[in-house]
């Protein structure tokens, strides 16, 4: 089992090998949250992610037999990237098996932290059989994600990492995937300050840990598809669910809704671009998912990779549930003078209008008529109220998209 002495071990030996993370304290978010929020952000950690962590701690734990030999490893994402960056840190063979629909730009980085990527199967699963399937062939080391001793134990180090630079927390708010990061994390804390309180924060689309734990082992659970990838691990580890059962005071749960309106707010608030997983921690606080008030409260932000042609859907998802944005048509006579009307009763209530489209062919469109869709920037939900009554009162029958 996994002891407080190993962590610190881990801590001393990745000196100079990963970053110090900075921990930020945000007033913004504390006035939301009633607490003081501190941000332990991981998502500034090499390689974009806590991941590279658990992964030097495991590969610098090998004999020179098993080094020889190299490594293997499945993922399509964060620890794909941490096992390649640490085996070039330690110059060891390294292959890493990806699903063939793995996004290019994440295939493309894991490449240039210096593996052998091999794309293999349709899912996540195809790949990692063939990768259990050239470890047996190869002799290589399988690194696991997250149901490991010394995987565990390396993402352990940034629980002391928090002690050491705000030593009277209160609370440490976690993500949950497979339960790596919370289990290491949670023995590096609880055992010299029990009194620190540890949640953890799961996507609802996949409580798998949740239900494990009251099942009282691992089990699998059906997911719905959810923008906080990153922590949708079907199974809990063996390992990390019984550190979790020693450990963890509790799991919480967070929807797509206040993930996506947390994720808009650190881009907006923090400039801080975070994955779906990295946000979880900080929206049940925000979202008062957890019952504590004038707490001092870590916020673990757990990586920030996200893919280029994905920000900008986050981006209008999150303002489409922060009431920050409309879409909306209507028919109007097509005649001189009816568009400009239509624009005056949206730009008179502050509305920002951002692209306008007229179509004259349509089941619901008439001879002499015209569909008009407007797509707006707005304030609030409140404000899209206001603007939609406006138009009513003026005649229109807005139907919002």
């Amino acid at each position: 089992m996994i002891s407080y002495e190993d962590i610190v071990m881990a801590h001393e030996k990745m000196k100079g090998i990963v970053h110090v993370t900075p921990l930020d304290y945000s007033r913004t978010f504390s006035n939301y949250a009633h607490n003081d929020i501190y941000l332990k952000l991981e998502n500034l950690q090499k390689t974009g992610s806590f991941k590279v962590r658990g992964s030097y701690n495991k590969m610098s734990s090998l004999s020179k037999e098993e080094l020889q030999k190299g490594v293997v490893a499945a993922s399509a994402g964060n620890h794909a990237q941490g096992v390649a960056y640490a085996s070039t840190m330690l110059d060891i063979p390294c292959t890493i098996v990806m699903p063939i629909a793995a996004p290019l730009s994440k295939v493309q980085a894991t490449k240039e932290y210096g593996a052998n990527i091999e794309l293999q199967g349709n899912s996540f699963d195809d790949a990692l059989c063939y990768a259990l399937e050239l470890r047996e062939k190869t002799g290589a080391s399988f690194v696991h994600a997250f149901d490991d001793e010394a995987i565990i134990t390396g993402q352990g180090t940034v629980g002391l990492e928090i002690i050491e630079q705000l030593p009277d927390v209160d609370v440490i708010v976690c993500p949950i995937g497979g339960g790596g990061l919370i289990a290491g994390l949670a023995a590096a804390v609880k055992e010299k300050h029990p009194h620190i309180k540890i949640y953890g924060v799961e996507a609802s689309a996949c409580p798998s840990m949740a239900m494990s734990l009251v099942e009282g082992k691992p089990i699998t659970v059906e997911a719905d598809p959810t923008m906080a990838d990153g922590i949708a691990v079907k199974k809990p580890g063996q390992v990390p669910f019984e550190l979790v059962q020693k450990y963890v005071d509790k799991i919480y749960t967070v929807n797509e809704l206040e993930i996506a309106r947390t994720m808009l707010m650190l881009l907006e608030r923090n400039k801080l671009l975070v994955e779906g997983s990295g946000a979880v921690a900080l929206a049940a606080m925000l979202y008062q998912k957890i019952p504590i008030k004038d707490q001092k409260v870590v916020c673990l932000i757990s990586g920030g990779n996200v893919d280029v042609s994905f920000i900008s859907r986050i981006i209008e998802r999150g303002m489409v549930e922060a009431g920050r944005f409309m879409r909306f048509s209507t028919i109007l006579k097509d005649q001189p003078g009816n568009l400009e009307k239509i624009l005056e009763v949206v730009t008179e209530r502050r509305g920002n209008v951002l692209d306008i489209s007229l179509s004259h062919i349509g089941n619901k469109i008439y001879p002499s008529y015209a569909q008009l869709s407007l797509s707006v920037e707005t304030k609030d939900q409140k404000h899209i109220e206001e603007i939609v009554q406006a138009l009513k009162d003026n005649g229109y029958d807005p139907e919002l998209g």
